[in-house]
């Protein structure tokens, strides 16, 4: 079996679940690029907790995460089935303590893009929350270590927003960013695409856009665990590479076989 590529995607406002935009229908036409995942494993920005937890029940919950949404937003439901098995398998393969909770379920962090991408919900998933004691070189390191389920046919999504700062957005700047959004932005892009991932772990000392484009590093860290699943020999191509209400960006980048 190939690999199965390995996917980032700024996620941006709930409401693109529901929208048919730009983002949403990239979404889709990656869907139909790739192949079909025999399992997806989420890393959520949105699940975001004091170690290390992996979802493993039959059947997982739609958690509406968010507050003051049209009332259609919190009629989705994706209920695609978990699995038990790969849960078991990604536990055992990541080295750091870790353990199985399922207080949680499917959040918009995954859900909002799954819609557009496998509307069926027949295709098993779960998700593995982000440690947020952890450093950097921690998520990095899970990604390396899950990078073999690639050739199981899982496909790695990493669902949050390179440049994620939600006290400065301003909603009269439409698709347009501030500076150092796009400064912090390119940043990312240009390490990513010259292969620098060091540049990426140590963002925080190497770029000085970072404090406002990364204030917290919820909806940054996805974007790690799918680096470490990326192998040098993937060819990488980017997508909704672009900015919202000053402090979001949607740049989006698949790594494939």
């Amino acid at each position: 079996m190939s690999k199965m590529p390995v996917v980032f995607v700024g996620h941006g406002s709930p409401m693109n679940a529901i929208e048919d935009n730009e983002y949403s229908r990239t979404w889709k036409a990656i869907s139909n690029r790739i192949p079909r995942p025999e399992l997806i494993i989420s890393i959520s920005a949105h699940w975001f907790t004091k170690g290390t937890k992996i979802m493993n029940e039959e059947k997982l919950k739609t958690i509406y995460d968010m507050y003051g949404f049209p009332k259609e937003l919190y009629e989705i439901v994706y209920d695609s089935p978990g699995s038990p098995a790969f849960a078991k398998l990604a536990k055992e393969l990541i080295s750091k303590e870790t353990e199985y909770d399922n207080s949680w379920g499917i959040d918009h962090g995954t859900w909002s893009v799954l819609v557009h991408m496998f509307p069926k919900r027949d295709i098993p998933v779960f998700q593995i929350s982000i440690d947020a004691y952890a450093p950097a070189e921690v998520h990095y390191k899970i990604g390396q270590e899950l990078k073999s389920l690639r050739k199981q046919g899982v496909l790695i999504l990493g669902t949050g927003n390179v440049v994620h700062n939600l006290r400065l957005v301003d909603w009269h700047m439409g698709s347009k960013g501030f500076d150092w959004a796009y400064e912090f932005d390119d940043y990312i892009y240009d390490n990513i695409i010259n292969k620098n991932y060091d540049n990426i772990l140590k963002y925080n000392e190497m770029s000085s856009a970072a404090k406002h484009a990364v204030p917290t590093p919820d909806h940054f860290y996805p974007l790690l665990y799918v680096l470490g699943a990326s192998d040098k020999k993937d060819k990488v191509s980017v997508f909704n590479k672009s900015c919202e209400l000053g402090s979001l960006t949607m740049t989006g980048y698949i790594w494939e076989e």
